[in-house]
């Protein structure tokens, strides 16, 4: 990787003065180191690779008066949504000015012409309280939509910014509107907020929704935990969100501690391991507590097509556990309860707790700022505990994962006893 890779598009020089004035702002030659981690040895680093620091700029491409913004969410739900919905629409009207915010209804299906979801207008009236709730009050909607159409659509509005919450598939959206509003010389700046409970998009440190995430999976492993204990040889059995990544399974068990078995995609496992290691458990203890991330051992079940995003329709590894190691254990004359616990949807729909909630707002006023700056085709990310840009052709080229031999996947190896290999 090189600097130029996370060059940032801009539509245009900067000009005009913002209509409030602060002391502090944001000069375009700064930036953020993305590999902090270099050898002593001089002679040994890696060239720096630098990404564009985020923040207000003393002037601003768009003048505010002639400013329409539109601001849409899409995919599944995610504690934050309305927190980040309310941070866009309080820092456009009270920082800039912007009086003409439009919130688009259920998603990219409410950005096509001939749509029955019209958009709704924001003010900081109407959305000063929506952060209390979960869920988006502007709904969500899975699937592709044309982004020539969408960019007609917006250009009968006269939207010339356009804020997409979203996770890896919103965010390709978004990368062809860009493409699609440039190929037309059509003046739009398209900035994104990563939105992903599972904390996977690549080059930032975390996602909103994460950290409610995790705390909200404490509860359920609590109770499993319970549960486990209350009878002999119990196994609670809780599964978690994480289709690619394992990080709210891995970072919820470290929470908690009371997990003896984390079941990552990252790391494959067998069954036969699996059954061994309950065996072994149940000789030294009479209970276990299993946690597994949705994506967990994939290869195992048939999957059940694709969902209107194109996503993999994967099988329910929490079920099929929970009925081949009763199965298993069973065919060996060992007793087993079983308690099952799927919270997924109950978590995903809760509001952000107050770190959350924090951080969506930071990540909305710095999109704002972007914006309003004449960036595009970016989203807003967190590095190295620092606020960049980040061009979303770079944030949706991978998926940020758990590195099997990392430090962190060893403290959850700490943390459980478990073994180092499943397989």
């Amino acid at each position: 990787m090189k600097t130029s890779d996370f060059e940032v598009e801009r539509l245009g020089p900067c000009s005009i003065e913002p209509p409030v004035r602060r002391s502090t702002y944001q000069s375009d030659d700064r930036g953020i180191l993305y590999n902090i981690n270099q050898p002593l040895d001089t002679s040994r680093r890696e060239e720096p690779v630098w990404l564009e620091r985020a923040g207000a700029r003393e002037h601003i491409y768009f003048e505010p008066g002639q400013v329409r913004a539109a601001i849409v969410t899409c995919g599944g739900l995610c504690p934050g949504l309305n927190d980040v919905i309310r941070g866009l629409t309080m820092v456009l009207w009270h920082r800039y000015g912007v009086r003409h915010i439009h919130g688009i209804q259920y998603g990219y299906a409410g950005m096509v012409p001939g749509t029955a979801f019209e958009p709704v207008g924001l003010t900081p009236e109407g959305v000063e309280d929506i952060h209390k709730d979960g869920g988006t009050i502007l709904k969500s909607s899975r699937g592709p939509q044309d982004p020539d159409a969408m960019v007609t659509f917006l250009e009968s509005l006269g939207i010339n910014i356009l804020f997409t919450i979203g996770g890896d598939g919103t965010q390709r959206g978004a990368l062809e509107i860009n493409r699609a509003a440039r190929r037309r010389n059509i003046e739009l700046a398209v900035v994104g907020v990563p939105k992903t409970i599972d904390n996977d998009i690549s080059f930032t440190d975390r996602t909103f929704g994460f950290t409610t995430a995790v705390d909200r999976s404490r509860e359920p492993i609590v109770g499993a935990h319970m549960e486990a204990k209350g009878v002999f040889n119990g196994v609670g059995l809780v599964k978690l969100m994480g289709r690619q990544s394992g990080f709210v399974a891995a970072h919820a068990a470290l929470a908690s501690s009371d997990v003896n078995l984390v079941l990552v995609p990252e790391i494959p496992f067998t069954i036969d391991k699996v059954i061994e290691f309950l065996k072994n458990r149940f000789e030294r203890k009479t209970h276990a507590v299993i946690v597994v991330a949705e994506g967990a051992g994939i290869e195992l079940l048939p999957t059940e097509g694709k969902d209107a995003s194109g996503n993999v329709k994967f099988g329910d590894i929490g079920l099929y556990l929970r009925d081949i190691i009763k199965q298993r254990l069973a065919e060996e004359g060992i007793p087993v309860s079983i308690k099952y616990i799927d919270p997924s949807y109950i978590i995903r729909s809760a509001p952000a707790n107050s770190l959350d909630s924090t951080f969506c707002f930071l990540l909305a006023q710095y999109a704002v700022h972007a914006a309003m700056a004449g960036r595009t085709g970016m989203v807003i990310a967190l590095l190295n505990g620092q606020f960049v840009h980040v061009p979303i052709e770079k944030a949706v080229s991978s998926r940020k994962r758990i590195d099997p031999k990392g430090s962190f996947w060893q403290s959850v190896l700490d943390n459980t006893g478990q073994p180092e290999s499943m397989t």
